[in-house]
Order: structure tokens, then C-alpha cells, then sequence
């Protein structure tokens, strides 16, 4: 019974109170505080005491609190939120290509009645974008900066747990909508699916908080995280009509570890939004029915020859290559524009005047009797991806065939140039165009200027170069939930996942290059076929200077550790010889100690002690009004002094006493998966609950991406932490060890971290 009711200790140096012993004070403190929940009768009574108030909102209260808990009870809070999630982002999604039509629309009917005249509609081609343009990156920089670009590195770095609140915020949300759909309706080739996972990010968190009125669940942030994975899968879904294809992707682009209870929230939100975004083309009579996106027409009884298996994957290698391509040239326009200080000083100064430069060269490259008459400028991306999905022939053994004049695919048609030579331009023109306006500053993606380039170079394997650029295989998907055609699924598959492989060995994807680039905290992933992974160890990497403060500090140690540096949490030592890790406790709470110990409160009583003092005395001469302040404030000093020499009281302090911890054997492998899954920015190291070391996001990145040599970090050859397992140094070592273990177990029975003050235990005093 006694040793019961002792405080137990745990692995690694970690004490914690008996379960039974913590809930009594837990309980005993909320009864002094009188902070206390509601129960279940008293809320009764509290609907009982607004059904008798005969106030003028009474009645409507009442209705109210009947119908939250109505609609909680028979449809669920998930149901309701998923539904109204994917209702709120079909319909923000179709008025956005409500918009971009318009604009679009605008600008081809400005080209087309300034016919006859070249200059004028040379002037208007290039002026009406470089304005939508120039409105988009004002507007955003002005209201929200953080809705510059396409959101998805952000929304990766929240999820792994690093807090990023501003790009979570309403004006956030406004910006990147009115942003997007200027830029989009530009024509210049951007993209609108991953600027939409963020938009449905915004969205899901904004929801979040207004639910939060009626059910405190949506208080909790780890939910709220989960909620946001979900929030990818319809952001894709509400753009292409695809769920599955939302879902996966969400999968394999946001996440590094997918919850499986969020599994069917994302496909049923996924699937609201996918039908609520078709259902409303059939009411603006823009379709018969529900179909596809882009419906396609291929044969189903002889998709394809068994001899052209080798071409599907050919094509797929030559599409990693081509990814690989595109997200190297892409950083590299960025880096040469940060690295020379000139253009990057002047930038700063003229913000909205590169992408008006960008905007200028591009439109004017595809001014239609310019230039563009070779590569189809005529045409929007939507108009280009219906053409080249479309089942007609352009060309028999080579020979083009002839094009209806009344459809789009006239554009690719020249008078003086083959359609193969169309197509050529057309692929390799779009490839740097769309790689350098990615670069502007307004709110915009990838994913569809790529995907147009992939369907001219092949149809169907457009999921290829697509999933090379994102590293993703479930482009595969998205392109059959967007042509309703599966019957290529082998072909696709084959080209998509060998695309994946050979982007993946020579590139990051797309989104971590802009987490790169952007230098946000995210933690790289570790590349397939990298074993020596498994061999780096966590001591091979970690800092071996820790800062600390230990149990019998005094609040002058508090101070230097304070100003020495910025670290968000330091570990509690028991002493600086034996170097026992106790827990970790964070800065605030510090601050909190050290203000406590030297604020005004303590001052005044201070000075009024002293006061009160020197009233009790006679004093015969009575000093000037300088010389008394000046021995005042000398006095203050001195106690300010004397109060940094006392020792810590830790009592009123909030300390983890069990903080992530890893043995120096771990491998970097292992210490990667564990920081991915919990989301951690730091783990201390321990040996046998001695502390000797820290490792952190930091190192880990500089080990994954093999620069360990720095400052601070104790390199170590890769198969330096082999020991040789059957040698008698080390038995003798474990056997040292051991005793070790069993003088710490023996000191350690009378120990406890400090906690608040109790009265004792009646039971207890009388045993």
C-alpha cells in the first residue's frame, strides 16, 4: 500500500505520480478554483430556465439550441461539416470559372472586333492581361501576401505541425480568390488546382471556427488537422470532378501519414463536392447531364495493342525526364533572380513590375498573328485540352488529315506549317512560358499548364509528366475520373509509375522545391534506395551542447539561459553532474518565473517593507530628494541582486515529465519516421536517462540532404556506429552500464518533481 501510494518512476529518468494520486489533486484543485463544467442536468435546467424567460429572444434561443442539438444528434457533426465543406467549395468553384470565363471571353471579343486593324488588337491582346495581372499581384500583396503562389508548401508545413496562422486567415481566403481568378482570367498559363487545395484549406479552417459555436469539438487543433487533410481531396475534387483521384492525391502530395478515420471523410466530402460542382453545369444548361469533366470517346472493345506497351513506356521515362526538367528550370529562374542583388534590389522597390514584364513577353509571344498562329494562341487551356482529348485523327502515316472548320481543332491547322510542327512549338514554347510565369507573385499553380503539355505530346499519358512534376501516381486516376475513359488504366499506370521513378531520382517534386526555395520547415523525405539511412545513427548528428537549467538553479541561471538564446523549450536536469533528464519545461513558463520573482508586485511590497521600516526609526537628519532617490534605486539593485541568488521554486510550474526522447542507437531512418508521424521540430538524447544530446529538425535536414559538417554538429562516419557486438570491451561496457542503471533506481526512490503544495494523506500519516 505504501509503496503504492510513492511516486513511481519510468523509463529514461522520468517521474510521474500515480494515477489514482494525480486525479484526487487534479479534482481538489478545480473544487478551490470553482472552475467546474456544466453537467448534463444543469444545462436541462438552464433550457428549462430560457423556456419560462418570456423575452423577446427567448423563443428563438430556444429554437435554436433544439435544432443544434437535433441536427448533432440524427446527422452527426462530421455530416454536417463534410456536407457543408463540399457544398461551400462546389459552388465557390464554379463561380470562379464563372469568372475566368467572363474574362476570357472579354478578351477575345476585344481581338475579335478590332479585326482589321493589327496594332489595336496587338494592343489589346497584350494590355488586357498585364492589367488582370497587375490587379492580382497588387491586390494580394496589399490584403494578404501569404496568397501569393499555390498555397500547397504552406498547407504541407501545417500539416507536419509547424504553425503558419497567417496563411489560415480570412483575408488570406478573400485574396487568393479575387487573385486567382484575375490571374486565371488572364490566360496566362497558370493553373487553378493547387491554388484550390489552399482555398479549401482556408475554407475547412474558417468553418471550423464558425462551428465552433455550436459544438466545442471544432476547438480541438488535432482534429482540425485532420479536417485539413480532408480539405486537400476536395479542394482537387471541386476542380476536376474526381474524389478518388482528391483523395489519393491528398494522400500522397500533402501527407506524410494519412489518418484512416479521415479515409471516408475525404471521399464523402470529396464526392459532395464533385457531384454538387457537376450538378450546377447541368443548371446553367452548360450540360445535358452529369458526365465528365472531359468526356472521351475512345474505343472500349480495342483500346489498345499488347505491342504498344514498350511505347507507353517510353514515353513514361521521357516524361520523368521532362518533369524533372520543368521543376529544375523553374528554381532556377527564381535563384537567378534572388542571387543577383540588382534585379533583386530593384524588384523589391517595383514589386508589380516583373510580373507585368513577364505578362508583356508571353502575351506578346502569343499574339495570334504573331507568333502564336503556330501554336494555337487562339485557344484557351480548356479549348486546348478538348481538342487534344477529342477521338478525331490529325494524321495518317504521317499525312494530316482534314480538320472540321467548325471546331477548335481548326487552330492547330496552318496553311504553311505541318501539325506535327504546331504541336512541336506548342509543347516547347508552353514548357518555359508556364515555368516562368509560376514565378509571379500572384496566386496561381501548375498542375494544368503541365497537364495541357503532357496531352499534346500524347494523349492519355498526360498523367505522366503531370505525376513526374508532383510525384504522384494518382494523376492516373485524375485523368480517368476526368475523360470517364478507364480502359487505358494498364498503359497509364506503367507510363505514370515509371515517369514517378525517374523524376524522383533526380528532382525533388514540384511543391518541395517551393519549400525549399521559400525556406519553410518542413522535413525532407528520405529517397528510395538510400540505405545508408539505416546506418547514420542519432548520435552521428546531434548537438552535444544543450542548453539546460536544472532543479537546484537559481533564478540568476534562469536569466543568462534566457538571453542566451531562443530556444521554445529547455530540459529540467536533476543536477549539472549527473546530467538526469527530469523533463522539459518551456520558455513562457520561464519568463513567467523570472517575472514572478522580479515584477512590480514583489517591488512595491518591497518598498513599502522598507517604508515601514525606516517610519519605526527616528531619523535625525533627513537626506535631499536626489540623494534619497539615488539610494533607492541602489537599493532596488542590490535586491534585485539578492533576489537572483535564490534558489528556483518550480512548484507553480507547468513541467512535461515525459518529453520525446531517443537512445543515441537510434537510426536516422527511425528518428525520421518518428518526428514525420508526431509532428516534432526537436527529441532530446539520452543514455540511461542521462541527457547527451538534442537533435532537431534542423540536423535532420542537413543529414537527409548529406551536409552534416557544421558548426555544432559531431560528424561521424556512416559505419562508425558499428561496434563490434561480440568483443569482451563490450560486455564490460554493458556491464557498466548496468550498475550504472541500478545507482541511479536506488537514488532515484526518493525523488519527485516539484508539484503543488497538498495536505497529506490521513491514511498515510497514520500508516
Amino acid at each position: 500500500n505504501t509503496c503504492s501510494r510513492r511516486t513511481t518512476i519510468s523509463m529514461y529518468g522520468r517521474y510521474t505520480q500515480e494515477l489514482g494520486v494525480y486525479a484526487k489533486e487534479e479534482a481538489a484543485r478545480l473544487r478551490e478554483e470553482g472552475v467546474r463544467r456544466p453537467s448534463v442536468a444543469e444545462r436541462s435546467r438552464s433550457l428549462e430556465l430560457l423556456e419560462n424567460d418570456k423575452g423577446r429572444c427567448a423563443k428563438c434561443r430556444i429554437c435554436t439550441v433544439r435544432c443544434q442539438k437535433f441536427l448533432i444528434s440524427c446527422v452527426g457533426e462530421d455530416w454536417i461539416f463534410l456536407i457543408l465543406l463540399g457544398l461551400f467549395m462546389a459552388l465557390l468553384s464554379w463561380l470562379v470559372d464563372f469568372g475566368i470565363g467572363i474574362c476570357l471571353q472579354s478578351q477575345k471579343w476585344m481581338y475579335v472586333n478590332l479585326e482589321g486593324n493589327v496594332f489595336l488588337q496587338y494592343l489589346a491582346w497584350v494590355t488586357y492581361p498585364v492589367v488582370l495581372i497587375t490587379f492580382s499581384a497588387g491586390f494580394t500583396q496589399i490584403l494578404a501576401p501569404q496568397a501569393v503562389g499555390s498555397g500547397i508548401p504552406e498547407i504541407k508545413t501545417i500539416l507536419r505541425g509547424v504553425v503558419l496562422k497567417e496563411c489560415l486567415t480570412f483575408k488570406t481566403f478573400v485574396a487568393k480568390v479575387i487573385g486567382l481568378t484575375s490571374a486565371l482570367g488572364s490566360g496566362m498559363p497558370l493553373g487553378k488546382e493547387s491554388p484550390f487545395v489552399h482555398i479549401a484549406s482556408l475554407g475547412a479552417s474558417l468553418l471550423c471556427k464558425f462551428m465552433s459555436l455550436f459544438g466545442g469539438i471544432y476547438e480541438n487543433e488535432s482534429r482540425n488537422m485532420e479536417l485539413l487533410s480532408v480539405a486537400c481531396a476536395v479542394g482537387v475534387s471541386c476542380v476536376f470532378a474526381a474524389p478518388i483521384g482528391g483523395l489519393l492525391f491528398s494522400i500522397e502530395a500533402m501527407s506524410t501519414f494519412f489518418t484512416v478515420r479521415n479515409y471516408w471523410r475525404g471521399f464523402f466530402a470529396a464526392t459532395v463536392t464533385a457531384f454538387m460542382y457537376r450538378v450546377l453545369a447541368v443548371w446553367n444548361r452548360d450540360e445535358v447531364t452529369i458526365t465528365a469533366l472531359l468526356p472521351t470517346n475512345f474505343r472500349q472493345d480495342f483500346p489498345f495493342d499488347l505491342q504498344e506497351l514498350p511505347a507507353f513506356a517510353v514515353l513514361g521515362i521521357v516524361s520523368g525526364f521532362g518533369g524533372a526538367l520543368f521543376v529544375c528550370l523553374n528554381r532556377q529562374i527564381v535563384q537567378l533572380i534572388r542571387n543577383q542583388k540588382t534585379i533583386k534590389k530593384f524588384l523589391m522597390k517595383k514589386r508589380l513590375l516583373y510580373p507585368a514584364l513577364v505578362t508583356l513577353l508571353v502575351s506578346t509571344l502569343t499574339f495570334p498573328p504573331g507568333f502564336g498562329q503556330f501554336m494555337a494562341a487562339k485557344l484557351t487551356q480548356m479549348e486546348s485540352l478538348e481538342t487534344l482529348l477529342d477521338n478525331h485523327t490529325w494524321s495518317k502515316q504521317g499525312i494530316p488529315e482534314e480538320f472540321d472548320s467548325n471546331s477548335h481543332s481548326q487552330a492547330w491547322k496552318h496553311p504553311q506549317v505541318n501539325v506535327f510542327v504546331t504541336l512541336t512549338l506548342f509543347v516547347v514554347m508552353k514548357f518555359w512560358m508556364s515555368a516562368l510565369a509560376m514565378t509571379m507573385p500572384v496566386p496561381c499553380g501548375a498542375f494544368m499548364p503541365v497537364f495541357v503539355i503532357g496531352k499534346n505530346c500524347v494523349r492519355m499519358c498526360a498523367a505522366a509528366l503531370s505525376g513526374a512534376v508532383t510525384h504522384t501516381v494518382s494523376t492516373a486516376v485524375v485523368v480517368f475520373e476526368l475523360t470517364g475513359q478507364i480502359s487505358h488504366i494498364l498503359p497509364v499506370m506503367i507510363a505514370v509509375i515509371l515517369a514517378n521513378a525517374v523524376a524522383q531520382s533526380l528532382q525533388p517534386s514540384l511543391y518541395d522545391s517551393l519549400i525549399m526555395i521559400k525556406k519553410l520547415p518542413y522535413l525532407p523525405e528520405l529517397g528510395w534506395g538510400h540505405h545508408e539511412y539505416y546506418n547514420i545513427c542519432v548520435e552521428d548528428i546531434m548537438i552535444r551542447d544543450v542548453m539546460y537549467i536544472t532543479l537546484n538553479c537559481c533564478y540568476r541561471d534562469l536569466h543568462d539561459v534566457l538571453l542566451a538564446g531562443h530556444l521554445k523549450t529547455l530540459a529540467l536536469l536533476e543536477s549539472s553532474e549527473s546530467m538526469i533528464l527530469l523533463g522539459s519545461i518551456e520558455r513562457a513558463q520561464l519568463q513567467a518565473l523570472l517575472s514572478l520573482q522580479l515584477g512590480r508586485p514583489r517591488r512595491l511590497k518591497y518598498l513599502r517593507d522598507r517604508a515601514t521600516a525606516e517610519s519605526r526609526l527616528s531619523v535625525v537628519s533627513h537626506p535631499s530628494s536626489e540623494d534619497g532617490s539615488t539610494m533607492v534605486n541602489q537599493e532596488i539593485a542590490e535586491w534585485e541582486e539578492n533576489q537572483l541568488d535564490e534558489q528556483v521554486n518550480f512548484d507553480n510550474c507547468m513541467i512535461d515529465p515525459a518529453p520525446i526522447q531517443l537512445v543515441e542507437r537510434t537510426s536516422l531512418h527511425k528518428t525520421h519516421t518518428i518526428f514525420s508521424l508526431l509532428g516534432l521540430d526537436h527529441a532530446y538524447v539520452t543514455s540511461i536517462g542521462r541527457l547527451i544530446g538534442v537533435v532537431s529538425l534542423k540536423e535532420l535536414q542537413k543529414a537527409i540532404e548529406g551536409s552534416v559538417a557544421v558548426k555544432g554538429v559531431n560528424v561521424r562516419p556512416p559505419l562508425a556506429s558499428f561496434r563490434d557486438s561480440g568483443t569482451s570491451g563490450t560486455i564490460m561496457n554493458n556491464e557498466n552500464k548496468a550498475r550504472d542503471l541500478h545507482k541511479l533506481w536506488n537514488r532515484r526512490k526518493s525523488m519527485s518533481l516539484p508539484q503543488e503544495h497538498r495536505a497529506s494523506d490521513p491514511d498515510e500519516k497514520s500508516k
